[in-house]
């Protein structure tokens, strides 16, 4: 089955998004999400490796066979952006040859803007939650988002999905604006980027330590 590289099928969408927000799945998990059945979940997961949607590695040391563990690839995140990539990037650098620190005043207006919409639900909220609401923000804007308790003081959020990745690529103060971000709403933490999709990694990770 031959997938073009700007559009897949509504059911390779779905199988896409069960892959990237499990980070790495087998046959058998993502059949089990998706609620259908082993063979037709190696049937899809094998149309998507032939389209070099996804790529797998054999997990050994088990007991039985090796088993294939598959994880998206970069060349689906511009099948998940939310703005139009293309006139984006020749946009901002038509407005970089102007200026290039009106591109940074642009990533920060935009962060301004998040940060004013999310700010009053995360107010005064215990670091748990403040970790919950940003979460949910970042998933409902595209980013595939979820997030991990590490122990008591130590959480980490992981975005499977990056929705302005052409312009990310071309335009890393994005990058910039999406760690400042989390560090405005949850200020009582130390937020690091752990990974990093444009170096490569498969998700971006950010670890928040309490401050005590």
């Amino acid at each position: 089955m031959d997938i073009g590289a700007t559009a897949v099928s509504d059911t390779q969408r779905r199988v896409l998004v069960a892959v990237k927000r499990h980070g790495e799945v087998t046959a058998d998990e993502l059949a089990t999400t998706l609620g259908i059945s082993a063979s037709g979940a190696r049937q899809h997961l094998g149309a998507l490796r032939a389209a070099g949607l996804v790529e797998a590695d054999k997990v050994r040391g088990q007991p039985g066979r090796p088993v294939d563990r598959y994880r998206a690839t970069v060349r689906t995140e511009p099948l998940f952006e939310t703005t139009d990539g293309d006139f984006s990037i020749e946009l901002l650098g038509d407005i970089e040859a102007e200026d290039p620190d009106i591109v940074d005043r642009v990533f920060e207006r935009r962060r301004r803007r998040q940060v004013d919409t999310a700010r009053k639900s995360v107010v005064g909220r215990p670091i748990r939650e403040q970790v919950d609401i940003v979460t949910q923000l970042l998933d409902a804007e595209g980013y595939l988002a979820d997030h991990e308790q590490l122990d008591d003081q130590h959480f980490r959020i992981n975005l499977r999905n990056c929705p302005i990745w052409t312009v990310a690529n071309r335009f890393r103060q994005a990058c910039s604006a999406e760690l400042d971000l989390l560090r405005e709403l949850i200020p009582d933490a130390t937020v690091q980027r752990v990974t990093h999709k444009t170096a490569g990694a498969h998700t971006c990770a950010y670890d928040i330590t309490v401050v005590r």
